[in-house]
């Protein structure tokens, strides 16, 4: 059933680097039926305009694109089509590329943690470029889409800039900022090999108990619309710049409504947050969960919208029963391309499918019906295309609709920019983790910090003081850069990635400091103590409180510690370095001052900044912080709001 709601008005240069055979062999043949753009200037009656009047419209770059696409889609078999619909997990076809021909691939990602085996920049541009050749080699030579998981930098690559996870930087307040952010993370990204990022997440977190809060910007839907200056620093402001080798494909996820599903029991957990379910009305979702979408579209022009696994069941319509995103017809087709006007493609969420009703021949065809264009199959691509043949053959699935899916996934790729420049562009890839990038996100660390309480003007600091630092999370880049990191879960110690810790930038500040990660050094003498507590990294619904032993509450190491300290030492502080609010009402008294630091990434440095007045603080909380983990869900504009600081609360100091 159609809401009401729905019907009227939503607010609407090739690489210098060595080259395999492979990679010879596709482009001599890509050249053999494309001709260089410089062959337009030929004299009238010249053998290159003879061969360029014999250039198939869609490899000729002054075409329009429109045009490009549908000529090069009358030319494709329907299992042409088929492949270009079908993205693969670069480990299914490592041990074999040529499968990338055979099954006329239209894309490849890398998952959390999938990285070609030296993980260097250059390692990744020749493992996307090796690929990219087979997918050259196919008939009409239609480059490959290579997509990865850049949420806070391109953080599968070991030394790229990585950056405070969304969490932090919607504390910034400043869209700025944030484009300037994700236009380095898109230069990294690119000058790497992969064209297509799954980011940014535009989900507006509403309980902290999700695992995944730290990748959205905030609990306030107009926070979130604020921050998607983030899909302008991927992708730029102009279809034309999409071509350029430091920019990439945008996506938003997980559309529509991850971040508010409801907190509960279902037949297999006694708890429902990630791909769980999302209870509300039409009136409440466009006005929540949705909004954020009609901004990405509308005003930014993302390219790629990536549905969530999570389901929606509508509290407004009698009988309503949950229902897969994947599934939805009126949310994927007629809200999101129909309503709110989305001409780009829909990319699947990893074997996203496999989670509807049917066999899989019946999740195939609801999904592909529903509206999805691109399937994020990692490990079963042969089963799908065939699949999928089989059902439009059968006219379960129409022509139609893989015509228009296949057409908005070419379009992307012409205005990336693919056809006349396949490989990667290397010309940035000397910045990947430059000084210059990481000074950027030392700033966005910065920015981030939230000074919740400051009593007796604990801050700033002075480099004079005798500093006395505890807990592990001082001292810890993994904790500090949480999932997503190297690995798709993260991981702990100072051992997978450059970067600064917390604690060395405490000691690049102080001229005595001292530390113990237990507290039991003695404390005698020192005239601050500074107490780092926080989480351990987890990505997804591995971080749902109620999943593996995860809550809000610190940990009985944290709170000994801040007991131990700040009863020793007469100036005391805490920093807490975590994805979420943690329920600090016990030891929030013991404390002079505490500060938010989240999850910052790479750059310690920028947290000392703050710490010692280089700086000043400016962050404001982006989502409410509790009392209790009981009084979760809670959010600004709640009828009973009583939390322990309310969104929006951070001190400032003077620099």
């Amino acid at each position: 059933m159609r809401h009401q709601l729905f019907r009227g008005g939503l607010p609407r240069r090739l690489t210098t680097g060595r080259r395999t055979a492979g990679i010879l062999l596709a482009a001599a043949a890509l050249v053999a039926t494309a001709v260089p753009v410089s062959s337009a200037m030929a004299e009238p009656g010249s053998t290159a305009e003879a061969q360029h009047s014999r250039t198939p419209p869609y490899l000729n770059p002054r075409v329009p694109t429109a045009q490009r696409v549908s000529d090069l889609l009358g030319r494709m078999t329907p299992a042409e089509k088929f492949g270009q619909m079908t993205q693969a997990e670069r480990g299914s076809v490592d041990a074999d590329p040529t499968r990338i021909t055979d099954l006329n691939l239209g894309s490849l990602l890398s998952g959390g943690g999938s990285t070609p085996a030296s993980n260097t920049p250059s390692a990744w541009a020749d493992m996307v470029d090796g690929y990219q050749a087979h997918a050259l080699a196919t008939r009409l030579h239609i480059p490959l889409l290579y997509g990865v998981d850049s949420v806070h930098g391109h953080g599968n690559l070991v030394g790229a800039t990585i950056f405070p996870h969304n969490i932090g930087m919607g504390a910034t307040r400043d869209p700025r900022l944030v484009a300037e952010a994700e236009h380095i993370t898109a230069t990294e990204t690119r000058a790497t090999g992969p064209q297509w990022v799954f980011a940014p997440c535009v989900c507006v977190a509403r309980d902290d108990r999700w695992g995944r809060t730290y990748e959205s910007f905030g609990e306030d839907p107009a926070l979130v619309q604020r921050m998607e200056s983030a899909i302008d620093g991927f992708q730029g402001t102009r279809t034309k710049d999409l071509a350029r080798p430091d920019r990439v494909l945008a996506t938003v996820k997980h559309y529509a409504g991850d971040g508010d599903t409801t907190y509960g029991t279902s037949t297999t957990n006694t708890y429902t947050l990630d791909q769980g379910v999302t209870r509300t009305s039409h009136q409440r979702f466009a006005a929540v969960d949705l909004a954020p979408y009609v901004t990405a579209v509308q005003v930014h022009h993302v390219g790629s919208v990536m549905p969530s696994y999570s389901s929606v069941q509508w509290t407004d319509v009698p009988g309503s029963t949950p229902v897969k995103m994947s599934a939805s017809k009126e949310l994927l087709t007629d809200v999101l391309k129909g309503k709110i006007g989305f001409d780009g493609f829909l990319i699947s969420d990893w074997d996203a499918i496999s989670q509807l009703p049917g066999d899989f021949a019946t999740q195939v065809r609801t999904s592909v019906n529903a509206g999805m264009d691109m399937f994020m199959q990692p490990y079963n691509a042969p089963q799908f295309e065939q699949t999928l043949a089989a059902e439009v053959q059968a006219g379960r699935v129409p022509m139609a609709r893989i015509d228009d899916a296949v057409s908005r996934i070419l379009r992307a790729k012409f205005e990336l920019g693919l056809f006349e420049h396949p490989y990667t562009n290397r010309a940035n890839i000397d910045t990947v983790g430059s000084p210059a990038h990481r000074a950027v996100a030392r700033r966005a660390v910065a920015e981030s910090q939230v000074l919740l309480k400051n009593d007796r003007h604990t801050l700033p600091l002075k480099p004079s003081q005798r500093i006395y630092v505890a807990g592990v999370n001082a001292n810890d880049l993994g904790n500090q850069a949480g999932g997503w990191t190297v690995t798709w879960q993260g991981q702990s110690g100072n051992n997978a990635f450059p970067g600064t810790t917390i604690l060395q930038g405490i000691q690049h500040e102080a001229k005595d400091v001292t530390y113990s990660a237990d507290a039991t050094a003695p404390t005698t003498g020192h005239d601050v103590g500074i107490v780092v507590v926080g989480e351990t990294p987890y990505a997804e619904g591995v971080g749902d409180v109620g999943n593996g032993g995860h809550t809000l509450n610190l940990s009985a190491t944290d709170r000994a510690n801040i007991d131990r300290v700040c009863s020793a030492i007469s100036t005391c502080l805490v920093l807490d370095v975590a994805g979420r609010p943690q329920i600090i009402t016990d030891q929030l008294p013991k404390a002079d001052a505490f500060v938010m630091s989240w999850l910052p990434g790479s750059e310690g440095d920028g947290v000392a900044d703050v710490l010692f007045g280089k700086r000043p603080f400016t962050g404001k909380l982006p989502v409410t912080w509790p009392r209790s983990e009981a009084q979760e869900p809670i959010n600004i504009g709640d009828a009973h709001y009583d939390p322990l600081f309310p969104y929006g609360y951070g001190l400032t100091t003077r620099r």
